[in-house]
């Protein structure tokens, strides 16, 4: 959401000006950049237990990163995150409600910068951590935590979800507390260029999970699922989440998302540099003036703000978000990242891969959400299962790439091994206890 002071007070006059600010996104193909986000877990590295806001815990990370390149972004005069400026402009570091530690990478030219930035952060976490006794680890649940055992950071927004998730799902307050994903950013040129890349992108999330899935245990036990962070977004908020058939729509494009969004609950508004809690109610309203005339009119960054409230497998701000992967290894996140560029930003290749997903209704792919944080690359799909779908659009990733004529396809060696039959990430950690993965996935 914005930081305080910096949200668009305009006035929302319409529909359309709402659409066009989604289309002020649009860029040449030549400026198209690349922006991964990463999460990951803190722990105690003699107990293995969450570590506290404060002291001595994530408060102190924070603390401990800021420099000449990250100062600090406030919530009410708690210390919530740090904005990337000078040499590192772009990104920002940033908590998730349990504390875990979140990169939003800056917007990179290519992915080798993309690997570049994944060592400078790690590189600047390092030291900060192990001052602290703490280690991170890049996994989509937590496999030893109890929710009641996860802090809370002290940000408002997280205290207002807090309140509404058990409203409308079971599993919300697991989603806040005991996952951690990655996902990549990603440009578009025209309105047409995003609907063709928003389709393919939720067609194929449930494959990236699948072959992402990084998450076999909760609360020391194996889960029964290969991506429990999967099955968490299951039952969380589903008005928000999952696959919009909206986005299928004949004649889909950026006035009929805003209208689809207008129609998802929110969370709030900011007015003064604090939040409103408005949970459950639409935007709509809002935009209506039925909700509170106290409010005043609804603002462009009103209904930015809401946009970051949606959670759906792939989320359209003036870019794409694709959403659907556990967090994992670097190689694996930098493979995430390969993957989505490969076979979304080269135009032919987009071209090929629209039409390889034409065969087959979109609904057949949203089936498969819910089976594959069970079953992952075993879910039986057509006369085969996902191994014989990810290899044939891991070979389109790697024409995409290869077409970018930058050397990126070596990122994507991991998958290919999995579309193999190799293991996945969650295959390979069964082999072993569940307290045995947070220091094993060490980054």
């Amino acid at each position: 959401m914005s930081n305080p002071g910096e949200a668009d007070t305009t006035p929302i006059g319409s529909l359309t000006q709402l659409a066009e600010d989604l289309a002020k996104g649009c860029r040449p193909i030549a400026d198209f950049r690349i922006g991964t986000e990463h999460e990951k877990f803190g722990f105690s590295i003699y107990d293995l237990n969450p570590p506290p806001y404060s002291p001595g815990g994530i408060e102190a990370v924070l603390l401990g990163l800021q420099s000449e390149d990250f100062t600090p972004i406030l919530d009410q005069g708690a210390l919530i995150g740090l904005k990337g400026i000078g040499a590192e402009a772009g990104a920002s570091i940033s908590l998730e409600p349990g504390g875990q530690l979140e990169l939003s990478g800056a917007p990179l030219v290519d992915l080798h910068q993309t690997r570049e930035e994944f060592a400078r952060h790690f590189r600047a976490l390092h030291p900060v951590a192990a001052a602290l006794g703490l280690g991170f680890a890049p996994l989509g649940f937590h496999p030893i935590a109890t929710r009641e055992q996860m802090p809370w950071m002290p940000k408002s927004r997280y205290a207002i979800m807090r309140r509404y998730m058990p409203k409308v799902g079971k599993l919300g307050l697991d989603m806040m507390l005991r996952t951690c994903t990655v996902q990549v950013n990603l440009d578009f040129s025209s309105e047409s260029d995003m609907v063709k890349k928003f389709r393919a992108g939720l067609m194929l999330q449930p494959l990236a999970t699948a072959l992402f899935a990084n998450s076999p245990f909760k609360e020391g036990h194996p889960s029964g699922f290969l991506s429990t962070r999967a099955h968490i977004w299951t039952d969380t908020d589903n008005a928000r989440s999952g696959i919009p058939a909206v986005v299928f729509d004949d004649g889909f494009g950026f006035e009929q998302y805003v209208d689809w969004a207008l129609d998802v609950p929110m969370y709030f508004v900011e007015r003064e540099g604090r939040l409103i809690d408005l949970a459950g109610r639409s935007f709509r309203d809002h935009l209506q003036g039925k909700i509170n005339p106290a409010l005043g009119v609804a603002t462009m960054g009103d209904f930015t703000d809401h946009l970051t409230t949606l959670f759906p497998d792939v989320r359209l701000k003036r870019f794409l978000e694709m959403r659907g992967a556990d967090a994992g290894t670097p190689a694996m996140m930098l493979a995430q990242s390969a993957l989505w560029v490969g076979l979304l930003y080269d135009p032919a290749t987009l071209d090929d891969v629209t039409a390889y997903l034409a065969a087959r209704p979109w609904q057949e792919y949203a089936a498969l959400r819910p089976l594959v944080p069970k079953s992952g690359m075993g879910t039986r799909f057509g006369s085969g299962d996902l191994r014989d779908l990810a290899r044939d659009v891991v070979a389109l990733a790697y024409q995409g790439l290869a077409a970018r004529g930058l050397g990126e396809e070596i990122y994507l060696e991991p998958l290919f091994e999995i579309a193999a039959g190799g293991p996945t990430q969650a295959e390979e950690w069964l082999k072993y206890g569940a307290r045995d993965v947070l220091p094993m996935a060490r980054i």
